[in-house]
């Protein structure tokens, strides 16, 4: 599957979002499809910071920055599913 230009998810952002404001999204697909966005932007965040990771020599400060995106993309994951996680040991 090929992924949406700026333009094109731009759009569907737009609509997503309109359909949540008019309550028209009887299988949640806006709402999932609005979730999986803002959640991606952390995501990215770990791979960013773990390719920055691996590409140093494993250095403990770049070690740190990865283990704080994991550490922030799993609070947001767990906000918006209002549940905790059990500690894994990497804080």
């Amino acid at each position: 599957m090929s992924k949406p230009n700026s333009q094109e998810l731009e759009r569907a952002l737009t609509a997503a979002k309109e359909m949540r404001e008019k309550e028209k999204d009887p299988d949640f697909i806006a709402k999932s499809f609005l979730n999986c966005h803002f959640q991606s932007g952390y995501l990215l965040q770990v791979l960013h910071a773990a390719e920055h990771y691996i590409n140093s020599g494993l250095g403990e400060r770049e070690h740190t920055r990865l283990i704080q995106a994991i550490s922030k993309a799993r609070d947001i994951d767990e906000r918006s599913a209002k549940q905790n996680h059990h500690d894994l040991g990497l804080n």
